[in-house]
């Protein structure tokens, strides 16, 4: 989803940061340039919030000390100190439940901005133990390597103890680095419950907000009744919310979470400690908590530890692809040193991805084990199914992922590089995963209408026809065009007819906004994604920064090397028509599953800058194979390997070293003191069945923090939304007769009689009641 997409208001200039409203209407839904009239009714807006393109851009600092004072004992300035600075933030001691009394002097500091929390002003600079930690984790890590590359006499084979060890402590160094930007960027373990809500802006406070549903409800099971039959978020409709939405992860964190707190407060175990905290600028003082016992704070720690995990399985992967632990090591590397072309989960935690894509790993090294494996083990068979269903059922694009992957194994599959029986068991692990899909999503038809399940079924269908096929021509390299030929062909239409017979026209796709890139044709739906930067084309610069850490070079040359060996083969079978055994396909590394999706992760990449967080891991596990003995057997016959493996590191290190320190060097505080006051009134001043419409990011922090009723959000996948929650300059697509004349926002903004009365107002927001 793009993130920060404004609604249908551009015309009619109301001032800096003034609020821009839609309308609700009586029946709960939008129509644009209209006026509606029915029961109680409120519609807010906002000015264009801040939004955090795909790559960081962040400015000031802000330190951060901390004090544990004896119990009892207030800090040297008392509950709630006094503040040094403008923007200066102080905690004092505070007695909560479960929690303990502390303190944490800060010193102020030049102030600057941050995309994504939201409009939030950032302090001083401050570098944290977790930061230093982290620092000389990294250095040790490349000491690491160093000490190790002397010991590699045998560098093909390795211990899976010793393996499973640093894959631990790359993961341990995952998290926290996770942590540190995430804290760095928003100080969040100084922000109170309000604030941490609001930094969860556009569609990661709706999904945060099924989580706090679940948590705050009686019972578990009454908090997944609600979420199932929620009322509040597309009024007056009644939706599943699990399978509108995805949220299985919130399901199971809310379970956990329930779990912990329970089992902690039936031993009488603390699990938060809590500040008072000053904010000056005429604010109130907030109470502020940390540790497991906090739900925003639980909610960010099993994200970050999820995503720590999915390092250790990089390195499983990079060890396993290359054979050498040292192998591993360099994925690990090349994924810190670009670690910002790699994911933004720091950012963005609790988006789909965030929860998705570590089982993404998990069903690479599992699909690569399969294809490498002499034996049909039926428990690998049941890993793939469990990592396939793990990858698909929180997000949506998931399945898209994996017709890419399909389609990349579908051309080894008919050139002989995997054998048949091996690939309809693939098939088969396949289907069942999204058979299993339908029936947790309570049948919802996106998975059987999906070019995956497309892809799935013609490929099974190819497989089981092959003979008759081949009985067609007498040229090996025009069965193979057949076949090819057949498999798209055959995909598209069937996905096309899927969709027609199962009425599905909900969700935008990823193959749509790649055809509207390619073609360029826009219409409402695909500018409602394209709008955003991580929706638009590759930067320019993303190749050269790729260059910088020797990333794309190492990826380039052992592309190089491998289709050097991959093009004689082909023509060998061509001319011979034989095709490899099983011993030479299990020993040639050169055909692994990676090779071919890796091109076709970097044509969707181009198209789709978001689509980054696929390229640049998979182009760090392929440097694992710069370690490889079968591909660099000879190069490393003539050459000493640790020298080789030395010197790469040294020249990566340099650029890579850089981009840490620019990521560490990002530090604020999140601070929305308008969208705050908009919230603390509305929960104040309004009747809990209040409706409410507006700006997409706003609605989401609405129904978090408020729980009241909305009529539209940011979630953009359901087809009945898309009318009514767009930016005007989209809608002026649709409706281009009327795109001259003033919007009918702008002029309810400057007086908004008869048909509505100005309830509230701040510097940014405006908040309007239907009469």
């Amino acid at each position: 989803m793009p993130g920060g997409r404004r609604d249908n208001l551009r015309r009619g200039n109301s001032g800096r940061g003034e609020e821009r409203l839609r309308l609700a209407a009586a029946k709960g839904r939008l129509r644009p340039a209209k006026l509606s009239v029915g029961s109680q009714a409120s519609a807010v807006g906002s000015g264009r919030p801040p939004r955090r393109d795909y790559e960081k851009m962040v400015v000031q600092t802000r330190n951060k000390h901390k004090e544990l004072p004896s119990k009892g004992v207030q800090s040297p300035r008392g509950p709630l100190r006094g503040r040094r600075g403008p923007d200066h933030r102080e905690r004092g001691p505070l007695t909560e439940e479960r929690g303990a009394k502390a303190s944490r002097p800060s010193t102020p500091g030049p102030t600057h901005l941050s995309g994504s929390s939201g409009g939030g002003h950032h302090k001083g600079a401050r570098v944290s133990p977790l930061r230093r930690l982290l620092m000389a984790s990294v250095r040790r890590l490349l000491c690491l390597v160093l000490e190790k590359l002397p010991m590699l006499q045998h560098y093909q084979s390795y211990s899976w103890n010793l393996t499973l060890a640093l894959g631990a402590f790359v993961g341990i160094l995952h998290w926290a680095h996770l942590t540190t930007l995430f804290e760095n960027d928003r100080h969040f373990s100084h922000l109170s419950t309000l604030e941490r809500e609001m930094t969860f802006r556009t569609e990661m406070g709706l999904y945060y907000s099924y989580f706090k549903t679940m948590i705050e409800a009686p019972s578990f099971l009454r908090g997944l009744w609600m979420t199932m039959n929620d009322r509040l978020t597309e009024f007056p409709l009644v939706i599943n919310a699990v399978k509108r939405f995805h949220l299985y992860p919130e399901v199971i964190l809310a379970f956990w979470y329930r779990l912990y707190t329970g089992t902690m407060d039936l031993i009488g175990i603390q699990t938060k400690v809590c500040w008072n905290v000053s904010r000056g600028q005429g604010l109130n003082p907030v109470e502020s908590c940390e540790g497991l016992g906090d739900p925003a704070c639980f909610y960010i720690t099993v994200i970050f530890v999820l995503n720590g995990l999915m390092m250790t399985l990089f390195f499983i992967y990079g060890t396993y692809l290359s054979g050498s632990q040292v192998g591993g090591l360099i994925t690990v590397l090349c994924y810190f040193f670009n670690h910002g072309e790699s994911t933004r989960v720091m950012w963005t935690p609790p988006l789909r991805e965030s929860f998705s894509y570590p089982f993404h790993v998990l069903q690479m090294l599992i699909i690569t084990h399969v294809l490498r494996s002499r034996q049909n083990c039926k428990k690998d068979f049941i890993a793939l199914i469990v990592s396939n269903v793990a990858f698909m059922l929180p997000w949506q694009f998931a399945q898209f992922i994996l017709f890419t992957q399909m389609a990349s194994l579908f051309p080894m599959y008919v050139v002989g590089y995997i054998e048949p029986y091996k690939f309809l068991k693939i098939i088969a692990v396949n289907m069942v995963s999204i058979a299993i899909c339908f029936i947790l999503m309570f049948g919802n038809r996106t998975y059987l209408s999906s070019y995956f399940a497309s892809s799935l079924i013609i490929t099974w269908a190819i497989m089981k026809k092959r003979n008759k096929i081949q009985k067609l021509q007498s040229s090996e390299c025009t069965f193979w065009i057949i076949q090819c030929f057949l498999w798209w062909s055959g995909t598209i239409i069937l996905k096309v007819t899927l969709s027609q017979l199962f009425a599905v026209s909900d969700h935008i796709q990823l193959s749509d906004l790649i055809t509207a890139r390619i073609l360029r044709y826009t219409d409402f739906d695909t500018l409602m994604y394209t709008c955003a930067p991580e929706f638009d084309f590759m930067e320019k610069e993303t190749p050269l920064r790729y260059t910088k850490t020797l990333l794309l070079p190492v990826v380039a040359l052992i592309s190089y090397l491998i289709f050097r060996k991959v093009i004689p083969d082909i023509l060998y079978m061509l001319s011979t028509g034989e095709t490899f055994s099983r011993k030479q396909l299990q020993q040639d590394e050169s055909k692994n599953p990676p090779t071919i999706l890796l091109f076709a992760f970097a044509i969707l990449a181009v198209f789709i800058m978001r689509l980054k967080l696929f390229l640049t891991p998979h182009m760090s596990v392929m440097a694992s194979l710069i370690c490889s003995k079968r591909l660099f057997g000879r190069f490393f016959d003539r050459i000493r390997f640790g020298n080789f493996v030395l010197a790469l590191l040294m020249v990566m290190s340099i650029q890579g070293w850089l981009n840490l320190q620019s990521q560490w060097s990002i530090i604020g505080e999140f601070s929305n003191a308008p969208q705050e006051e908009l919230l603390q009134w509305i929960r104040q001043n309004t009747r809990p069945d209040a409706v409410f419409a507006g700006a997409m990011p706003t609605m989401a922090s609405v129904k978090l923090s408020t729980l009241r009723p909305i009529v539209n959000h940011p979630h953009y996948e359901d087809g009945g939304l898309r009318p009514g929650c767009s930016m005007l300059e989209i809608w002026d697509v649709e409706d281009p007769m009327n795109a001259a004349k003033p919007s009918l926002c702008s002029i309810l903004v400057k007086d908004g009689r008869p048909y509505f009365t100005s309830m509230f107002q701040n510097s940014m927001y405006r908040v309007f009641k239907v009469n």
